[in-house]
């Protein structure tokens, strides 16, 4: 079998900042599991030099990245950082001093790729600073999901003249041209250029496109042939985390799919290497604003950590390592014996537990998914089931599986309950009662705070703990105070 010379994993540390030794922590497993490479998207957590406003509250030392490197190299991985420069530079765009280089002042998420002169300056710094303390070959440049190319009118004006391809190749090519004059190879996601290929070959022979797919058809954005036979090299990228989870919802047999399905089509692709990506969050966000600008941004959603996903990554590494498609539900009983010690038949029961919900509530108007009872019939019988496994060894791994499980039950009882207040019948004189249904959730809420704290303390930083805690229980928070308010 021929090995990916590139194999490696994705962390996103847009939300969810890890501590610095469970980073450390990753590294030596992903070593283990024969792992060469880290892809590091450091976002605000990156101590910026000439840029320092970028940086959040959770933000490393430059001695503790510098510190986390060497502890990789020594395991023989790589750390390619990760720097966005087109699109999901919201973390960017948001402060005052980087509002003339945005493509919309409503939706900050993107540069504008005619401002070249302060574009070229803002990256350049960037770029260097990163890479001064980043050894590797490869510079991730991002360059993903650039959905307002052409909203402003100059760029209007040159999609209607040039292209969208041309209007996007031209800002990427600049970036390219930044990292290569550092020494490096520039690494950009290929779902752009995919969709417009037209352009292609005005970049630099050494970029490397990565092809994302978690889950949906081969030619998604586009194909991928025609750009390999003009000389383009292609990483692949399945997902442990992405849409549509959520802190309450986790697709497992749907990741286990995308493993089965995609990292066999890498191997007869050709594609030089691999990363599986795990995403925190989804890079929309919500905006607070007041008169000056932009205050805050709020994910529009969260996923449960990372640290509840060895189960994942075990597979995806046995999966690059063989040409063969993974077999999940083989897969997944065999993890339960060797891991958790579980007999064969847990181990079968384990797998329906994984796969009882991956469905998505139905809306009050009926527009997608399941009803709330048919889910909640689902979970309970999964918890039941859940009940009756009991792990003999890597206990607290096996209960991220019964907090997720707990979670999304609990997740369920508070949308029943803002489901009846949305109905046309709901009146005032049922808000008591509503308001009393959801308080009786609250010791719940707060048993699941203890418990997830308990499982990640040491793991996210103190401060992303609370921040999570308080955004998962906010919906019920809210709704409780809206419904309790009665005259």
């Amino acid at each position: 079998m021929k090995e990916f010379p590139v194999r490696g994993f994705h962390v996103d540390l847009r939300v969810q900042t890890m501590t610095m030794s469970a980073l450390r922590e990753l590294a030596k497993t992903l070593a283990d599991y024969g792992m060469n490479t880290l892809v590091m998207e450091w976002e605000g957590s990156y101590p910026y030099d000439k840029h320092a406003i970028i940086s959040n509250r959770f933000a490393f030392t430059r001695r503790e990245i510098r510190d986390f490197i060497k502890h990789c190299s020594g395991l023989g991985i790589d750390v390619i950082p990760l720097q966005q420069c087109f699109g999901h530079v919201e973390y960017i765009m948001r402060h005052e001093r980087y509002v003339h280089l945005r493509e919309n002042n409503g939706d900050i998420s993107q540069v504008c790729p005619l401002k070249v002169d302060g574009n070229r300056k803002l990256f350049t710094d960037l770029f260097k600073d990163i890479a001064s303390l980043h050894p590797s070959p490869y510079f991730h440049i991002g360059c993903d999901e650039t959905r307002l190319l052409g909203n402003c009118p100059e760029c209007a004006k040159k999609v209607k003249s040039k292209g969208v391809s041309k209007l996007f190749v031209d800002h990427v090519a600049l970036m390219c041209d930044i990292a290569i004059k550092l020494g490096k190879r520039p690494v950009l996601w290929a779902d752009i250029i995919l969709k417009y290929p037209e352009s292609v070959a005005q970049l630099p022979k050494e970029a490397i496109f990565v092809d994302w797919n978690y889950g949906w058809n081969i030619k998604n954005f586009g194909d991928v042939a025609p750009l390999q036979a003009k000389g383009c090299e292609f990483w692949g990228a399945p997902a442990l985390r992405s849409s549509p989870d959520d802190y309450a919802l986790t697709k497992w047999k749907y990741h286990f799919d995308n493993l089965k399905d995609f990292v066999p089509h890498c191997h007869k692709s050709d594609y030089t290497g691999i990363i599986l990506t795990s995403w925190s969050t989804s890079g929309i966000y919500g905006l607070e604003r007041d008169l000056r600008g932009v205050l805050d941004m709020h994910p529009v959603r969260r996923v449960y950590p990372l640290s509840g996903f060895r189960i994942l990554l075990d597979a995806y590494a046995q999966a690059i390592q063989s040409e063969k498609a993974i077999r999940p539900v083989a897969f997944v009983q065999k993890y339960a014996q060797d891991r958790f010690g579980l007999s064969a038949q847990e181990g079968k029961t384990l797998w329906k537990v994984l796969c009882a919900d991956g469905d998505k509530v139905r809306t009050p108007s009926g527009s997608f998914g399941l009803s709330l009872g048919v889910i909640m019939k689902k979970m309970l019988v999964a918890k039941k089931l859940m009940a009756g496994i009991e792990p003999r060894r890597n206990k607290k791994e096996f209960e991220h599986f019964r907090l997720m499980q707990d979670t999304r039950i609990h997740y369920l009882k508070v949308a029943a309950i803002e489901q009846w207040a949305n109905e046309t019948k709901f009146s005032l004189s049922k808000k008591r009662a509503a308001a009393r249904k959801l308080k009786k959730l609250f010791p719940e809420a707060v048993t699941l705070t203890k418990r997830f704290n308990r499982l990640n303390k040491g793991y996210l930083c103190d401060g992303e703990l609370e921040v999570e805690n308080n955004n998962s229980n906010k919906r019920l928070m809210l709704l409780y105070e809206r419904l309790a308010n009665v005259s």
